[in-house]
């Protein structure tokens, strides 16, 4: 076996996720996962520091792609507007690179420890927006209120999306979230 199996990340990420759909997340082990990508348990943790991460690897670009994002809106935009463009951006370039995003969400969903790592991931993206619109002079109650907002609509968003079954672009989907949140705040 090579010292470097060219494709062994995507065989990892690949396997894992069909033993948590097949075993359910608790009864799969790294083991597991290494056998059925066809590598060692020492490979694997070449990649993925714990069987979590195999789920969440690249999620700690979002932050600051969501960041850099808020930070080159247009600088006239108020704080949601900038926000909301930022996040129609960011989400279409990450729904292009998502793989197995339905069945990622369901072992999620039927995992408390997997949901709790979903919500440190989101809290990091909320802190990125939160201090992008502090940079960009936004008042840090405001930048709060509208980075808490933004997380809430993009989960919102990318459940829609994945509901779609790609029927819908992450846009359209946005739109629709932002929309019955306008309409949830106009009272109507």
């Amino acid at each position: 076996m090579a010292r470097w199996d060219p494709g062994a990340e995507e065989r990892l990420k690949r396997a894992a996720l069909e033993l948590y759909l097949e075993r359910g997340y608790d009864n799969v082990t790294v083991t597991h996962i290494a056998e059925r990508a066809g590598l060692t348990r020492r490979s694997y943790f070449r990649y993925f520091p714990d069987k979590r991460e195999v789920l969440f690897a690249g999620s700690e670009r979002l932050p600051p792609a969501l960041a850099e994002a808020v930070l080159a809106a247009d600088p006239d935009a108020a704080p949601l507007a900038a926000v909301l463009d930022a996040l129609a951006r960011v989400g279409a370039e990450l729904v292009e690179h998502v793989d197995g995003a339905t069945e990622r969400r369901a072992v999620i969903d039927a995992s408390p420890e997997l949901q709790e790592r979903e919500r440190t991931k989101t809290a990091a993206v909320t802190a990125a927006i939160r201090d992008a619109l502090k940079q960009r002079q936004v008042n840090a109650e405001t930048a709060e209120l509208v980075a808490q907002l933004a997380s809430v609509v993009f989960q919102n968003a990318f459940r829609h999306w994945l509901e779609a079954e790609g029927r819908a672009s992450f846009g359209s989907c946005l739109h629709t979230v932002t929309d019955e949140l306008r309409a949830a705040l106009a009272g109507t």
